[in-house]
């Protein structure tokens, strides 16, 4: 058989993504994952601003691939739709509702059509549209199980509890799930008289009604009591009919081609083994200039080496592909640091602008911890470098993943007080990065993440949880074809 007749009686598998790199790359991850190792045909349907330089360098490394057919779908205008105080939860899910006509366009125009249509999270009022086209139709959350459990039981939670969330005493029970602190609750449950609440409770609604099932990026040894609960309890089940697919953790293996790095790179193989703490916040972590000072402080007074993404606070700017170390540099020291800060630390530190290659660094045999935001992707590559982390919560669901990084599988400490908060102040900077570099206690938890790190690889592999799960996805689709 030829290879276009053997490629059209592949399963055919559709997946819309929403604009940014953080969803993006899961979407990404997720087709190579089916293309790849399954094999199946895929296609991306890629709703893009195309703002961000590193999510253009994401486009382009797939445009020439052969496991994936990518199309971008441009972003509607949105403007009078929106109103001043919406947030990006509330942008995103209106983008993505106004983007289904050009969706089902590109939908109506494939040959072959796909078989699989699968949403990504802010797009699952885009699953209609598979019926029009006899398609299976799923979602696919990347983000841990119980982020998942909430989510589902939020509309039943809506009816239930009275007030705001944040103002409850009582943590809020799911049947079967952990308890969840008011505390780490998402960012659209803090306030429940804003646009975006109604649209994270609408997300809940839509999983549990719309889908035929839906694909978690998790593992089960990362939240076992939770996965066991979505899979099995009578309760919650009458709620999450459809079934619940663990297949992860996907992630990337090496950074975005193009991406400036060998100069970190170089620098951290002059370091010691474990030695080095790498400071980043992700795409979106931006702190105030008084945080940054903090920050600055704490990281001097503990006296670790560290490697350190800094993103200015609003008013401040650098030069993308500056690296800063003691001295002016060619463009002058960023003015939000503290006076003399690059000198004292000329020998301990490196600060680098806006992007680094955060897969090599991770993976680096110098690299001891991390301080993060704890976004999921951040996560996992942590996990899969076997490094410990100062989780460092800022917005959206990762208040949730430190709880769980924290209490559960005691791979992570954190501030008192969450950062999005109060402001850290540097004394206690100070005392977590001497924790996790040098304590006792960071040393227990480097030993738990790098058995973390083995439990996600055996997950992947053939016979692995992760493997089955999605091995029954396959199958349960190629048997409604």
């Amino acid at each position: 058989m030829d290879q276009e007749n053997n490629n059209n009686n592949k399963l055919h598998v559709a997946i819309i993504s929403s604009p940014g790199m953080g969803h993006l790359l899961p979407v990404l991850l997720l087709g190579n994952r089916l293309a790849t190792h399954h094999p199946l045909h895929v296609t991306i349907l890629a709703v893009s601003t195309q703002t961000s330089p590193v999510e253009s360098q994401l486009f382009n490394s797939h445009t020439d691939s052969t496991c994936i057919n990518l199309i971008k779908i441009p972003s509607p205008d949105i403007s009078n739709l929106l109103q001043p105080d919406d947030t990006v939860v509330t942008q995103l899910a209106i983008m993505m509702r106004e983007a289904r006509t050009s969706i089902r366009s590109a939908i109506f125009a494939m040959c072959p059509r796909p078989n699989v249509l699968v949403a990504d999270l802010f797009s699952s009022e885009s699953l209609p549209i598979a019926n029009e086209f006899h398609m299976q139709k799923y979602v696919y959350v990347p983000c841990n199980a119980r982020f998942v459990a909430l989510t589902m039981y939020l509309p039943i939670l809506d009816k239930l509890v009275k007030g705001q969330y944040v103002d409850q005493t009582e943590p809020l029970r799911i049947p079967g799930c952990v308890p969840v602190q008011a505390k780490d609750v998402p960012d659209p449950m803090l306030d429940r008289n804003n646009r975006q609440y109604h649209e994270y409770v609408q997300m809940g609604v839509n999983f549990t009604t719309l889908c035929d099932g839906i694909l978690l990026n998790t593992w089960r040894d990362l939240d076992r009591t939770t996965m066991d609960v979505l899979k099995t309890d009578e309760t919650l089940r009458a709620v999450v009919k459809a079934p619940v697919y663990d297949i992860g953790p996907l992630t990337r293996e090496a950074d975005p081609p193009g991406l400036e790095g060998n100069k970190v790179i170089e620098w951290l193989d002059m370091q010691p083994l474990e030695s080095v703490i790498f400071v980043s916040f992700g795409s979106g972590g931006t702190l105030s200039g008084k945080q940054i000072t903090e920050l600055a402080w704490g990281l001097e007074l503990s006296g670790q080496r560290f490697v350190w993404v800094i993103r200015p606070p609003a008013g401040g700017s650098v030069k993308d592909g500056t690296f800063f170390t003691a001295g002016s540099g060619p463009y002058g020291p960023p003015d939000f640091l503290p006076e003399g800060f690059l000198d004292r630390t000329r020998d301990k530190g490196l600060i680098v602008p806006l992007w680094a290659p955060q897969v090599r660094i991770l993976n680096h045999k110098s690299v001891g911890g991390f301080l993060t935001h704890c976004g999921l992707n951040s996560v996992y590559e942590s996990v899969r470098g076997g490094v410990p982390m100062i989780a460092w919560p800022l917005y959206s669901e990762q208040r949730l993943n430190a709880t769980l990084l924290i209490d559960e599988l005691r791979v992570a400490i954190r501030p008192v007080m969450c950062p999005a908060e109060k402001e850290v102040e540097r004394d206690e900077i100070e005392d977590m990065v001497k924790t996790l570099m040098e304590g006792e206690e960071g040393k227990k938890m480097r030993k738990n993440v790098k058995s973390l790190r083995e439990s996600g690889n055996q997950a992947l592999m053939i016979n692995g949880s992760s493997y089955k799960s999605m091995c029954e996805f396959i199958t349960r689709c190629q048997l409604k074809i």
